[in-house]
């Protein structure tokens, strides 16, 4: 048992350590799928993690008239990512934490980072953050929904809302993906993964036109260390929201703790290597459906998450009836 608790907790360090190393690059290898589709050279892989190095380097503006909402915000936002990634089973469901990683534990801590950001937006006093912070409510009242629904579609025939409960399960019955309720939640829970992130055509991370900046608009006054945390925190939480989308739809590879001694290690070390290509693989697919997809607009936005809630309680019915439910 011992053992074990070790190779969980070794596990739990490589998933943070995973997510704090590769979400930048995650976003570099995003950003050069686009620019080789679009025809472009791209900037390269290690991009993003040269830009991070850059602002860590400068000194931190604070506004005038800002408070502790505005300081405490990137800090809110990194750590809810932090904690979201050692307690998920991104790389095995044997992790110490696993207990902790309930679903709506987990989603509380991906609002909470949003709710922190959005706060610090509005204590700047700006047109551009109270806009923002306006926006990314609307948005976040919908998606938290979603992913709370869509994720309990899968607990139903679980029997547990315990993600690494779920994982093992799924690993253990590979049909259960293709059942209806697995289908119908997979794609309500990549839709919200799309919202969430700020990712077209919801929201557009690279752009600065005020009618239609979202993410980008509430940390216009962030600078240096600050928005160093904030822009490697929105690249953890992609991460981390993949990882996840790949975990509880295509699951194998995940260390599921059946192993001891150096069979553990080899599992743990082929969930690592898991957990990177799929990621790896869902990420350069979404670069490449944001080419041919163009950014709605804004009043169109709650349409297309409502549709995506809406995917997600049909998950729920398929998930009753094929449980013998009511």
């Amino acid at each position: 048992m011992t053992g074990l608790n070790t190779t969980g907790l070794i596990a739990a360090v490589l998933q943070v350590v995973l997510v704090v190393a590769g979400a930048p690059l995650l976003t570099g290898l995003m950003r050069q799928v686009r620019a080789k589709m679009e025809g472009r050279a791209g900037a390269g892989v290690l991009q993003p993690w040269r830009d991070l190095r850059k602002l860590l380097r400068k000194e931190p503006i604070d506004p005038r008239g800002t408070g502790w909402p505005f300081r405490l915000a990137p800090l809110v936002l990194a750590g809810t990512a932090l904690v979201v990634a050692a307690v998920i089973p991104l790389v095995t469901t044997a992790s110490p934490l696993d207990s902790a990683a309930d679903l709506f534990a987990v989603t509380a801590l991906l609002a909470l980072g949003s709710v922190a950001l959005a706060l610090g937006g509005l204590d700047t006093g700006t047109a551009f953050g109270g806009m923002g912070a306006s926006r990314e409510v609307t948005v976040l009242a919908l998606v938290e929904p979603t992913i709370l629904v869509s994720v309990f579609a899968l607990s139903v025939r679980a029997g547990s809302t315990n993600l690494g409960t779920i994982v093992s399960l799924t690993e253990a019955d590979p049909m259960r993906v293709l059942s209806p309720a697995s289908l119908l939640a997979a794609v309500a829970l990549a839709l919200v993964t799309i919202a969430e992130t700020g990712r077209i055509p919801v929201d557009n991370p690279s752009t600065h036109l005020e009618l239609t900046m979202i993410h980008e608009a509430m940390v216009l006054e962030y600078s240096g260390p600050d928005l160093a945390l904030i822009e490697w925190a929105s690249a953890a939480r992609l991460t981390v929201l993949l990882g996840l989308l790949g975990s509880l739809f295509l699951p194998w590879g995940v260390a599921t703790g059946g192993a001891a001694g150096v069979g553990a290690l080899v599992a743990v070390l082929a969930g690592v290597a898991a957990f990177a290509a799929k990621t790896a693989v869902l990420g350069m697919l979404l670069a490449a459906g944001e080419v041919f997809m163009a950014k709605l607009r804004l009043f169109r936005i709650p349409e297309l998450l409502a549709g995506s809630f809406l995917l997600a309680l049909l998950a729920v019915a398929a998930s009753y009836f094929l449980a013998g439910g009511a």
